[in-house]
């Protein structure tokens, strides 16, 4: 598959042309309501997966000691099923309500700037990188950089920026972590909370997975300098937030489950037996058809090599957020 041809360009040409709109809507301060009725409403008899992590991106090299890379398999079964049941659940709601599913998606999204201080160094990135990793991710989910067109669309609504030293680095799974998500999130299930800043143990970031009661945690942290024209050398394109909100969004990694079983739960991503770095074109580690999927945002390669989801990943995506997100 390859490098993505002339990648870099498109997403500059897309950077300088966006719009006054979203440049204006850094200075929101709405967002969309918290959670409608029926997503604040107790599931009766059900029980949700339990929270037990959230999926994670790695730079090459790196060895987080708390590496939420790839759930197992008695935890994609359970979370499979709790998504058989909430599109069950949400089919009845609609008919009942007279609502049809969302085929096109605009997400709102609240920015969270962690810092330790007002230096770069402390975690002060500028706005410009907040927008443009903005386009980036419109780019990615319009199919724009040559993967399949997925439903969503995302505007941002407002940049929040914090200085607390003891939320700086963000640790995946910490108690300050939890303080800071809940001290700081914003909006219902539809509404992205994004939390930037220096991160723990070589991540470049983390999700959580939908559920169906909304969860202070839900959201993605991100590191800051994977932002377009960050520091973080091959990871600074803005792909980890791509790759974290499909997550959020409900995708799973290219190689879960490596070869064997129903791998990451859809038909047209290739089985991958483990992670992909940097951009090994040719790389087979299965023995099913095709290569591994090297180039899909969901893997863990360099950013200039991954420019594609497939129908499937966005049909899932879709349909999750129908179960889900949707109001």
């Amino acid at each position: 598959m390859g490098l993505r041809p002339n990648l870099l360009t498109r997403r500059t040409a897309g950077v300088a042309s966006t719009t006054l709109a979203l440049l204006l809507s850094t200075a929101a301060v709405g967002v969309v309501p918290a959670a409608s009725a029926f997503s604040a409403a107790p599931v009766g008899g059900c029980v949700e997966p339990a929270d037990v992590h959230s999926d994670a991106r790695v730079k090459a090299g790196a060895h987080a000691k708390h590496e939420p890379n790839e759930l197992t398999a008695a935890q994609v079964r359970e979370r499979e099923a709790d998504l058989a049941a909430a599109q069950a659940e949400r089919a009845r709601f609609r008919a009942g309500a007279g609502v049809a599913p969302l085929a096109t998606v605009t997400i709102p999204v609240v920015v969270h700037v962690i810092q330790r201080d007002s230096t770069r160094a402390g975690g002060n990135i500028p706005d410009s990188m907040i927008t443009q990793q903005i386009s980036v991710l419109n780019q990615a989910y319009s199919g724009a950089t040559g993967g399949a067109p997925t439903a969503f669309s995302f505007q941002l609504q407002k940049i929040n920026r914090v200085t607390n030293p003891s939320w700086y680095p963000i640790i995946s799974g910490s108690s300050a972590e939890r303080s800071m998500k809940t001290t700081l999130r914003e909006g219902g299930k539809n509404t992205l909370n994004m939390y930037l800043g220096e991160l723990s143990d070589g991540l470049l970031g983390w999700a959580t997975f939908p559920k169906r009661k909304l969860d202070s945690m839900d959201g993605v942290v991100v590191l800051s300098e994977s932002l377009p024209g960050g520091t973080a050398t091959n990871y600074n394109q803005g792909d980890t937030g791509t790759h974290e909100i499909g997550h959020w969004l409900n995708l799973y990694h290219t190689f879960q489950g490596g070869c064997s079983g129903s791998g990451d739960s859809v038909d047209d991503t290739a089985a991958e037996a483990s992670p992909a770095y940097q951009c090994p074109t040719g790389r087979d580690t299965c023995t099913a058809p095709g290569l591994d999927p090297i180039t899909n945002f969901m893997d863990y390669t360099y950013d200039s090599c991954m420019y594609q989801f497939t129908s499937g990943q966005a049909s899932r995506m879709l349909t999750a957020w129908n179960a889900y997100r949707a109001a």
